[in-house]
C-alpha cells in the first residue's frame, strides 16, 4: 500500500516531463522526426498519399477553460468581388489505442461563389477557406493534429470567452 502514492508520484513526473518536451518542440511543422513517429506523434497515424499532417502546439495558458480554436483550411486562389468558399469539413477521428483527437479534411471540395457581377479588374489573389469550422477545445498539453489536401493551408486562431454576465 506505501508503493502506491510513490507509484503515482513517479507517473505525474514522466508525464510533466513528457509535456514539456512536446512543449519545446516547435509549432505547425511536421519534422523529419514526427514523421517518423517520434515523440508525442506516436499516437497520430502518418498522413496519407495527397495529404500533410499539421501539428499545432499551443502555449499553456492560465485558463485554458475560457478558450477555443478554430482551425481554418483553405487555400490560395484567384478571386473576383464575390464571396468565395470551399465545401470541404473537419471530421474529428480519434487515435486507436490512445484517445486522442486528431482532425482530417479529406478534399477542400470544389470553390463556391456568390453570383453578383463584378467590375473589370476586381480579380486579385486571396486565401479562401472552408465553410463551417467548428471550435475546438484549447488543451496546451497535446499537440493539435489537422491531416488536409497537400495543396491546403491550415491556418488557426484562438478565441477568449469574456466575462460571464448574469441575465436580467
Amino acid at each position: 500500500m506505501k508503493l502506491l502514492p510513490s507509484l503515482f508520484a513517479g507517473v505525474a513526473a514522466l508525464t510533466l516531463a513528457a509535456c514539456a518536451t512536446a512543449q519545446a518542440e516547435s509549432a505547425m511543422t511536421d519534422t523529419p522526426a514526427a514523421q517518423s513517429g517520434a515523440g508525442d506523434l506516436k499516437a497520430f497515424p502518418a498522413a496519407t498519399a495527397g495529404q500533410t499532417r499539421h501539428v499545432i502546439r499551443l502555449p499553456a495558458q492560465s485558463d485554458e477553460d475560457a478558450l477555443k480554436v478554430e482551425v481554418i483550411v483553405g487555400k490560395t486562389i484567384r478571386v473576383d468581388c464575390n464571396r468565395h468558399s470551399f465545401g470541404g469539413r473537419l471530421v474529428e477521428r480519434t487515435a486507436e489505442g490512445w484517445g486522442y483527437t486528431y482532425y482530417i479534411m479529406d478534399s477542400l471540395g470544389q470553390a463556391a461563389a456568390t453570383m453578383m457581377a463584378c467590375p473589370p479588374g476586381s480579380e486579385h489573389d486571396a486565401f479562401v477557406r472552408s465553410s463551417g469550422q467548428d471550435l475546438i477545445r484549447y488543451n496546451s498539453r497535446l499537440p493539435l493534429v489537422v491531416y488536409a489536401p497537400s495543396d491546403a493551408e491550415v491556418r488557426y486562431r484562438v478565441w477568449r470567452a469574456g466575462e460571464e454576465q448574469t441575465a436580467p
